[in-house]
């Protein structure tokens, strides 16, 4: 080997690349088209928040917090749950901030699964989940959603659970499909698993994002799956600060003790302006109480524009993002349908067919409408070229 070679090793994600959000998004700002793809906020977040971080730095809190996050974080945090789901967690043992759901997600994988262990996640799922497990060294288990209706197959879920199942991974409101899991699923979910030792990760970082009155039903709101449950959310989605990457954790002791074990070495901790702003800013519940009206408005001003294009739109019950099925419109599969909408018809989104492996097609698009009313007008207006 010369002086100026670097040295060859095996890969610990061999099949992973650039993931689709980052390929769609490039594509977009290389062609001009409307990002509708990759899922976050083009408007800026409550002017009080960034207002509240600038008061945090001149405050001086420019070190370290504490691993965990820091003490008036945690505990709005066990209100707010308290408050809006029933549960009181123990702020000190059972909260954690984290950088971001992803982080998270990495974290409490990382901590309770092992090499051989065995992970369930239900397709299409967040790309992050399969690379998740495989750098844990444990083997994912997938087990599909219905298709079309993207509802949850309580039997195909415990058939597939075997005696090295260690972790379930759900996802409600779900990302892509927009679907809510109900109370009687969640429920039934709980039955199903109360015979086992699974563990459950709970991703509801779209949890103030749900439409029609429905309710979204925390695995934190039944005794049964939080007593087994990792509760990842997110401030990010939240308060429209995805760059912030700020996110946290709920669990019992026992688990949470685990899942700093390894937060601690993974990243240690996370920025402290941001977790003072976010602590008073949590003292006023009206912001999230009010979000899903606010994307209500949006999604449906969105879901009525596309009536006018050769898109159609299957219903979104939560998160900001919406199906459209564009089978009237050509027979491409859908990453090159995507390809080809951002190329010709300047609007960016996702193939649905990359939340699975292997690339289930089902002539889906993402589209995401957590954006201004006027970007969502000009797609709209793009769209109607079709």
């Amino acid at each position: 080997m010369s002086e100026e070679s670097t040295p060859a090793f095996p890969s610990r994600l061999p099949t992973v690349g650039t993931t689709i959000f980052t390929v769609m998004s490039a594509l977009a700002a290389e062609t001009g088209a409307v990002n509708l793809g990759q899922g976050f906020p083009d408007f800026e977040p409550d002017p009080a928040l960034p207002a509240l971080v600038t008061s945090a730095m001149r405050q001086g809190h420019h070190q370290y917090p504490p691993m965990p996050g820091i003490a008036p974080l945690r505990e709005a945090l066990a209100a707010k749950v308290e408050r809006l789901y029933g549960r009181r967690y123990d702020a000190a043992a059972e909260i954690t901030i984290t950088a971001g759901a992803t982080q998270a997600i990495l974290t409490a994988v990382l901590c309770c699964v092992g090499p051989g262990d065995e992970v369930i996640v239900l397709e299409p799922c967040y790309d992050s989940y399969a690379p998740a497990i495989q750098l844990a060294g444990g083997r994912v288990v997938r087990v599909p959603l219905q298709p079309l209706t993207f509802r949850p197959d309580l039997d195909r879920i415990a058939a597939a659970i075997g005696p090295r199942t260690r972790l379930l991974m759900i996802n409600s409101p779900h990302n892509p499909s927009a679907t809510v899991w109900t109370r009687a699923e969640m429920a039934g979910l709980a039955e199903l698993l109360a015979p086992t030792s699974v563990l459950l990760l709970s991703d509801e970082v779209y949890e103030h994002m749900v439409y029609d009155g429905r309710p979204h039903v925390s695995a934190s709101s039944l005794p049964a799956l939080a007593a087994r449950a990792f509760v990842v959310s997110s401030f990010g989605k939240t308060y429209h600060v995805t760059g912030w990457k700020v996110g946290h954790v709920a669990a019992p002791a026992p688990l949470t003790a685990e899942f700093r074990k390894v937060h601690q070495f993974n990243v240690f901790t996370v920025n402290t302006p941001m977790q003072h702003a976010l602590a008073r800013h949590l003292a006023d519940p009206a912001p999230y109480l009010e979000l899903p009206a606010f994307y209500q408005r949006k999604r449906d001003r969105f879901a009525a524009g596309l009536a006018a294009t050769r898109l159609r739109p299957l219903r979104t019950e939560g998160s900001y993002f919406q199906l459209v099925d564009y089978s009237a419109v050509n027979d491409l599969g859908e990453a090159d349908f995507c390809q080809w909408l951002t190329r010709e018809i300047g609007v960016a989104a996702i193939p649905v067919s990359a939340f699975y492996e292997g690339g289930f097609e089902q002539r889906l698009a993402r589209l995401c409408f957590a954006k201004r009313d006027e970007t969502l007008q000009d797609a709209l207006e793009r769209l109607r070229r079709i």
